[in-house]
């Protein structure tokens, strides 16, 4: 127990492999499960409520253990931990909206929850291996952050227009200003804003300087768009 919560990396992640791949499938089942489901968690509301307070558990038991974690080992104070990356204020509105079901959060959270967390657990910043704790709270976070963007979607009746998208891209311009000053003033990497993580990610590709933000701004809104067309086609399927 005491290896498993300490700070330091007795096994490496090693990305895709056994235990990378199978937190992947059990990623991919129970999406669709959710997605598949979407009948059952409108017309059953013990069910639904069941799963809407499981992920609730998740999300703010995996914040909150892992800033315990931080605080234990000293590592708070190096300005990374605060839920200010994306994911990070993916999860707090998601808390929010399974508390509230507030048809605006629901729509923010569809955005910045599902593929970004998806992304991030293709492509983990992460070191530690399926030994350490650390190893558990990313996977099971960053899967609960997109479970929970789907299943909001999935077990209320809020549409997603082109209208939302267009509103959580410029709510996100908005907060990426802030957090670019919030890096500047306490010398910090928020929203990976000046330059990618160490560990390998797709920001690899995103350039340096001007073109960073660019490629980083068009890149999103690409996603913001591509989702916004999966979403089409699974109601209309759905419908």
């Amino acid at each position: 127990m005491e290896t498993w919560f300490s700070e330091y990396i007795e096994q490496s992640f090693i990305t895709f492999g056994t235990s990378h791949t199978m937190m992947l499938v059990l990623y991919c089942i129970v999406s669709i499960g959710i997605l598949w489901m979407h009948r059952q968690w409108k017309n059953q509301k013990f069910l639904q409520n069941l799963v809407r307070f499981i992920l609730l558990f998740l999300l703010i038991g995996s914040e909150i253990s892992y800033q315990i974690w931080t605080l234990i080992h000293g590592l708070w104070m190096e300005g990374s931990h605060l839920p200010l990356h994306l994911c990070g204020v993916a999860s707090l509105l998601g808390c929010i909206s399974l508390l509230t079901y507030h048809s605006k959060l629901i729509k923010i959270t569809f955005f910045i929850g599902i593929l970004p967390a998806a992304i991030a657990l293709i492509t983990p910043d992460l070191s530690h291996g399926y030994q350490h704790f650390r190893f558990w709270k990313f996977f099971i976070h960053h899967m609960a952050i997109s479970w929970t963007s789907l299943f909001l979607i999935a077990s209320t009746n809020v549409r997603i227009t082109g209208k939302d998208l267009l509103e959580t891209f410029f709510y996100l311009i908005l907060y990426s200003l802030f957090i670019f000053l919030f890096n500047t003033f306490f010398q910090t990497n928020y929203l990976y804003l000046n330059g990618p993580p160490v560990v390998g990610t797709p920001l690899d590709w995103m350039g340096e300087g001007f073109i960073y933000y660019i490629r980083l701004g068009v890149t999103t809104f690409f996603l913001f768009s591509f989702m916004y067309f999966l979403y089409k086609f699974f109601y209309k399927k759905s419908h």
